[in-house]
């Protein structure tokens, strides 16, 4: 798809923005988006430029501000489960991407916005953004894998108060808890992020989709797997042009230029 109803794509070098697009509807998230998303995703996967994807919402008052209720409150069970599992898909596709991912929060990150930014593999906020899971004064739970990834990044402890409370937070409590791993200026949050992404572009792109496999992969493994899934992928890595340019480079003292192959 080359176009898209509900997102903007805009190119920077080695780094691609996504855009949620909705902002009069605060970037919620309705099957449609969940749609576009899925293709921008792979667009992004197969385009050999792209090295770093940095997702945020268009306007400044919210990265996603959840899922869209109007979109959710006719759902019967069935149709419930259908929509949570394309949710789902999506944020494990995000999760298991082969290149790094940045959540720049721009403002409210709110349950399926907050499911979606905990789906990237890093988050920065602006310090005015407040995020949080507040399904449950809807009277449902998180469906995109809050109750399960938001545990396992700040603890079982604080996701239960954070959830049953159903009150956002601060990016600034967000940033103690571990949550959110960079802080900017509402007003220097585009420069930041788009900073830190071109930085991680500059790396050695197979080295860094190994370590994001190793990771994923690895958390689902007991520690022997893991660690022999850790040395196979760095015998590959050994395998690769990169390699001998970054281990070169290093002995010359001078700046690697990693081509990706």
């Amino acid at each position: 798809m080359s176009s898209y109803e509900n997102l903007k794509i805009s190119q920077h070098g080695a780094v691609q923005r996504i855009f949620v697009n909705r902002p009069d509807k605060l970037n919620a998230l309705n099957h449609a988006t969940l749609t576009e998303l899925h293709h921008a995703f792979d667009a992004a996967a197969s385009d050999a430029e792209t090295r770093v994807v940095v997702l945020t919402g268009s306007g400044d008052k919210a990265f996603v501000a959840g899922a869209d209720i109007s979109e959710i409150q006719s759902l019967s069970p069935s149709q419930a489960q259908d929509f949570a599992g394309h949710g789902h898909a999506l944020m494990n596709k995000i999760q298991h991407f082969h290149k790094p991912v940045i959540a720049a929060i721009n403002g409210f990150a709110l349950g399926g916005g907050l499911e979606l930014a905990m789906a990237c593999h890093l988050r920065i906020a602006a310090d005015t953004a407040k995020v949080g899971l507040p399904e449950i004064k809807l009277g449902i739970i998180p469906g995109f894998g809050g109750t399960q990834r938001l545990a396992r990044y700040i603890g079982r402890s604080a996701a239960l108060n954070l959830m049953l409370a159903g009150d956002p937070i601060g990016a600034e409590r967000a940033y103690a808890l571990g949550l959110v791993h960079r802080l900017a200026g509402a007003d220097e949050l585009e420069t930041e992020a788009l900073n830190w992404a071109e930085k991680l572009a500059q790396l050695a792109p197979i080295a860094v989709s190994h370590i994001l496999q190793a990771v994923n992969q690895g958390a689902d493994l007991n520690m022997e797997a893991a660690l022999n899934l850790e040395v196979n992928l760095f015998a590959l890595c050994c395998a690769t042009e990169d390699m001998k340019e970054g281990t070169t480079a290093f002995l010359e003292k001078r700046k690697a230029e990693f081509k990706g192959r």
